[in-house]
């Protein structure tokens, strides 16, 4: 179907990279959404928190919308990457009911500005801070689709699950000994460029 709607165009795809996202968590248990499998310590649950964080800056304050729940971990004086992570006391329920009340808000921005509406990005440099509606969902989406990434590439070490969303992995049909003859023969490769 072809769309005459630029708005409706890029909430599609900002909805697609946030239900992205979110199913990241399906069927996990609570130790797996907060595992950090990498070294800079990227888990599922921080990077739902982080979200939750960008979108209220850029659909909120930006646009003279504030959030109207504290978040303490954006505060300027928060612990270096406390957005990233959640503590002992935030539940993964808390975070995803934040993270939807979050995109709530956010999608009555959206709803309720033109595109060429105007706002200021406080965190940003005055001299490049003015932004469009339409510029802020294509930076939303851009940064909701790389954590989106993070979040599969997190969710395939848990557990080898991938994919976009349920029932679309987006790659190949192989089953697992193919996966495994496949990833074989790209080390082997890799391996052929440490001889030069």
């Amino acid at each position: 179907m072809v769309s005459f709607d630029p708005k409706a165009d890029l909430v599609h795809y900002l909805q697609r990279a946030r239900e992205a996202l979110l199913w990241k968590l399906d069927g996990l248990s609570d130790y797996d959404v907060r595992r950090p499998l990498v070294p800079t310590g990227t888990n599922l649950l921080g990077l739902v928190k982080h979200v939750a964080g960008v979108e209220a800056g850029y659909f909120g304050l930006t646009f003279g919308r504030p959030f109207p729940e504290p978040m303490a971990w954006v505060d300027d004086d928060a612990e270096d990457n406390a957005d990233m992570w959640a503590t002992e006391s935030e539940t993964r329920e808390q975070i995803v009911d934040l993270y939807r009340r979050v995109r709530a808000h956010g999608d009555r921005t959206i709803q309720e500005l033109p595109l060429e509406a105007t706002g200021r990005v406080p965190w940003w440099p005055a001299e490049s801070n003015e932004v469009s509606l339409h510029y802020i969902l294509v930076h939303v989406t851009a940064e909701l689709n790389r954590h989106a990434g993070h979040a599969d590439i997190v969710r395939e070490l848990i557990d080898e699950s991938v994919g976009v969303r349920a029932g679309h992995s987006n790659l190949p049909p192989g089953d697992r000994d193919w996966w495994v003859a496949y990833r074989e023969r790209l080390e082997r490769v890799a391996r052929l460029s440490l001889r030069d």
